[in-house]
């Protein structure tokens, strides 16, 4: 039974996207999870602490990013330390007659001044741990008090400016915006390139010689009608070479190829040497540049063949004279244009 090739080009490009979809989309429900189990968005916004009341209701891990405005506080001679590196400074205010233990980062403090008129930060609202606890101890002893007593004067939850995380909160946040935002747009572009397969990155660069989705639909209709030689991914019609595999799209016109050759790849683990891969590399005019990679080297010797037939001006063959060649043919007619454009330059001024 004879394949059918109609719309074959634009079939291989569509499933190509649709597949590429799944990453994309895989992330961003990985990104959903994360804002719903963890306090991202508190984290980026966290809430103003006008009217603190109760500290205990900021408990919770989503609520207890704040920022707030702090006024009278009162260094009580303690610092906190982490790995013997002191990471804040320990203050005291009053918030309608409730002693208020607050953890400030170095900075905020200037290494802890004694008191502090008023100050903006962003912090957490920490319950008390073995270092709040420590400190409660320290002050009961140096008031004359027992630890009971200034339990019942100090509340039970403290805010720690270190504990906010700022630098690493950005970190996150820039993190998380830009890995968010690179996958949008890679979801929304493998859409465009679904839908409307000229748009593709293959089909754009078919600009260089022609209107792309023209180029595109031409190629289809000769792939469809009549091809001149078929492998398992590449195909040749009476203008154009067409390489459709899962690695990507390519499409050449026959008459703007400048040189083609074959490179082989020993594919080998330790010491076992597995099958030779052969990748042929195909430069057309205009700096245009493709490569098809695994393929067997029947397929693409008949391809060289066909195609060198087809054009007596294709250079076949790796070499450095080869090379040489192609390299003074690009910066020829690269010079050539540049020559276009100042001509037209020069008649745009003598008008």
């Amino acid at each position: 039974m004879t394949e059918t090739y109609d719309h074959y080009i634009t079939k291989h490009i569509r499933h190509i996207y649709c597949q590429r979809l799944i990453s994309p989309i895989l992330y961003l429900l990985l990104l959903a999870a994360l804002w719903l189990v963890f306090p991202l968005y508190e984290i980026l916004f966290p809430q103003p602490m006008e009217n603190p009341g109760s500290l205990e209701k900021y408990g919770s891990s989503h609520a207890s990013y704040v920022e707030l405005r702090l006024t009278d506080l009162y260094f009580t001679g303690y610092a906190n330390t982490v790995f013997g590196q002191t990471n804040g400074y320990f203050y005291y205010t009053f918030w309608e007659d409730q002693c208020v233990i607050v953890l400030l980062a170095p900075d905020t403090c200037e290494e802890g001044i004694p008191h502090i008129e008023s100050v903006d930060i962003r912090g957490r609202v920490l319950k008390g741990n073995g270092a709040y606890d420590a400190l409660l101890d320290s002050l009961a002893q140096d008031l004359n008090w027992t630890t009971e007593g200034i339990l019942e004067k100090v509340n039970g939850y403290f805010i720690s400016e270190p504990a906010f995380g700022l630098s690493a909160n950005r970190l996150l946040a820039a993190v998380y915006i830009v890995t968010g935002a690179y996958a949008l747009v890679r979801l929304l572009c493998y859409l465009l390139y679904a839908c409307v397969p000229a748009c593709c990155p293959a089909c754009r660069k078919l600009r260089l010689f022609g209107k792309p989705s023209a180029l595109l639909s031409q190629a289809e209709t000769e792939l469809a009608t009549l091809p001149q030689l078929t492998t398992e991914d590449m195909f040749i019609t009476e203008h154009f070479f067409i390489a459709l595999s899962r690695y990507g799209v390519a499409l050449v016109p026959i008459e703007e190829m400048i040189w083609i050759y074959k490179y082989s790849t020993l594919k080998k683990i330790f010491w076992y040497h597995f099958n030779i891969s052969y990748t042929l590399h195909i430069n057309a005019s205009r700096h245009f540049y493709i490569q098809c990679p695994k393929n067997e080297k029947s397929d693409i010797d008949g391809i060289i063949d066909y195609l060198s037939e087809a054009n007596h001006d294709i250079l076949v063959g790796f070499s450095e004279e080869n090379r040489l060649k192609v390299r003074s043919m690009q910066h020829y007619r690269l010079s050539l244009h540049l020559a276009k454009i100042i001509v037209k330059f020069q008649k745009l001024r003598r008008k």
